[in-house]
């Protein structure tokens, strides 16, 4: 028996993941930062500083100006960026709807010229070309043409308050740390907790992304590691010679 074939083009047995890449990356992007970022400022502070009141004074101070500029810049620099996407793909949109207006006899052609390159028999491909126009010619073209997927399309605003909010998550987790750990062991346990954090976030990016869960545990893992290593030596560094 023929399985049901939902609005996207895929059956109902195959739910693919495409639909979530720009959300998800912008999430995982947010989470990731927020909690690398602020980690790591909270061990180069408590690297670079006596033990006490005042270092723990000054870690909060640090850490709580880290989560609020990096959401801010998060937001942001993901509104820019897609919004630039954005901008690409509607004037190549606009284009192609003159196109479609200027040229209604050579747009099938063009059409049905891209699905003989890709292996279809003129005929088919022709017959395909027209059906398809008759149906969405604009969606046509702007996914076997200029591949944009009408469905995945960029969306500024959503990548910016999935950033955002993904980030001030990510960041709000080594912060709370400083409350419940000891000062004298601030170091190791932001340290250690902020990587068991990155390990679940790269499992659940990548599960949900349909990816090979282990590869995007470690990447993000280790990266992660890098960087609270390479600002705790700078913070210790800074803190002898201070």
């Amino acid at each position: 028996m023929a399985r049901a074939i939902s609005s996207h083009g895929a059956s109902d047995g195959e739910r693919h993941v495409v639909d979530r890449i720009g959300w998800l990356r912008a999430a995982v992007l947010g989470a990731n930062d927020g909690i690398v970022s602020t980690a790591s400022l909270i061990i180069g502070v408590a690297a670079a500083s006596a033990s006490g009141a005042d270092q723990t004074s000054a870690i909060v101070i640090a850490g709580t100006a880290g989560l609020v500029a990096g959401a801010m810049s998060m937001a942001a620099g993901e509104y820019v960026s897609v919004s630039a996407q954005a901008d690409t793909e509607n004037a190549e949109l606009a284009r192609e709807r003159r196109e479609l207006v200027d040229d209604p006899g050579g747009e099938p052609a063009e059409l049905a010229a891209i699905y003989v390159a890709r292996g279809v028999d003129e005929a088919t491909a022709t017959t395909v070309a027209a059906q398809l126009m008759a149906k969405d010619a604009l969606g046509a073209h702007a996914r076997d043409e200029l591949d944009i997927p009408l469905g995945t399309r960029a969306r500024p605003v959503q990548a910016a308050f999935a950033s955002a909010a993904s980030f001030t998550v990510g960041a709000a987790l080594p912060l709370l740390t400083v409350f419940v750990v000891p000062p004298g062991l601030l170091v190791w346990a932001v340290g250690l907790g902020s990587l068991l954090f990155l390990a679940l976030l790269g499992a659940i990016g990548a599960k949900t992304g349909g990816a090979m869960i282990w590869r995007g545990t470690v990447r993000v893992t280790f990266w992660g590691a890098f960087a609270m290593a390479a600002t705790a030596a700078i913070g210790k560094l800074i803190g002898g010679a201070v």
